[in-house]
């Protein structure tokens, strides 16, 4: 892939984020993604790519845009699968929280895994721990391996999880072996990103989310040399058709960083909408101008780029109509 995508797709995110941030703490879950996915399908356009949607709105929400096998870009540029959430954490923004934003990941033809609609198992690490550690292990064995790898004792370690009602006994064992716990509420990509991120605290992110996320969160972490871990989990036997039906034919397998983005190179970019782990939410200024925190890597280089943007927007034409 050309290196000035990386550049290019990040402008995507902007957009989405910006045409967003105005729903946050609103309740207003549903207008909130709608504005983000209208705002991200319109920069699209002007996007040099031949882009094919793997991962979109969704195939059970019946999105309007940016649906799985939809075409995006000029179409006059390379072939490219792509992958997008317009705004991970619908909730997070309707209830004003931390942690949303507007992502996207490409990646040549044929490498992003068709993820279904459905829950994924996950476990997800730092560059510190990449290989060191199964899926299939226990828990506490995988916290074990974890802690001495890092040179640690258990309870030093922090894992991070989403709080959920299905995650109860994930939850009772790692308080029985007395690691520290930190709750995400929402934003599965972000928290399985979390563990790369020095500054974030984190060692671990385990627990089940959106298998979609789960592909878009390991083009992250190819990105920044960390790994993650996943296997489906269809929940009945029409999910189970749904995976054979889009190519995957053991949908209990565990699935490698290979398996879901493949070997060749990787663009992955994200913009805050709302403050979080390691970018900061659209902010407003005066003279109708608008901040946004971004964060554009490419797996090939390993070049994480942090992009602070300020926005006039009644030039953003499809904002300020």
């Amino acid at each position: 892939m050309e290196r000035e995508l990386a550049l290019e797709i990040v402008r995507v995110t902007e957009l989405a984020a910006l045409a967003s941030a105005p729903w946050m703490g609103r309740g207003d879950k549903i207008n909130a993604d709608g504005a983000a996915t209208s705002a991200m399908r319109a920069m699209f356009d002007s996007i040099s790519v031949s882009g094919t949607v793997v991962i979109g709105e969704g195939e059970m929400d019946e999105a309007p845009m940016l649906y799985i096998g939809e075409q995006v870009g000029s179409m006059n540029g390379p072939e490219v699968d792509v992958a997008v959430d317009p705004l991970e954490g619908t909730e997070i923004v309707a209830k004003g929280l931390n942690n949303a934003m507007s992502v996207i990941a490409i990646a040549g033809k044929g490498n992003l895994l068709h993820a279904p609609d459905m829950y994924m198992e996950k476990l997800a690490v730092g560059p510190q721990l990449v290989g060191k550690l199964k899926l299939t292990d226990p828990l506490e064995l995988t916290l074990k391996k974890a802690a001495e790898a890092l040179n640690k004792n258990v309870s030093e370690l922090t894992v991070m999880i989403l709080d959920r009602v299905r995650h109860e006994t994930t939850i009772k064992s790692l308080r029985k072996v007395g690691v520290r716990i930190k709750f995400l509420t929402d934003g599965d990509v972000a928290g399985a990103m979390a563990p790369a991120f020095p500054e974030a605290g984190i060692d671990l992110y385990v627990g089940s989310g959106g298998a979609p996320e789960g592909v878009l969160a390991a083009a992250a972490l190819k990105c920044l040399g960390g790994e993650i871990q996943g296997r489906l989990m269809p929940s009945d036997a029409n999910e189970y058709s749904r995976c054979i039906q889009m190519g995957i034919e053991d949908p209990y397998k565990v699935l490698t960083m290979e398996d879901m983005v493949g070997t060749d190179d990787v663009i992955f970019a994200a913009t805050g909408v709302t403050p979080g782990e390691f970018l900061g939410g659209v902010r407003y200024l005066p003279d109708d101008r608008a901040e946004t925190h971004s964060i554009v890597m490419r797996a090939k280089t390993r070049t994480i780029r942090f992009v602070r943007a300020l926005h006039y927007l009644p030039n953003k034409k499809f904002i300020h109509s």
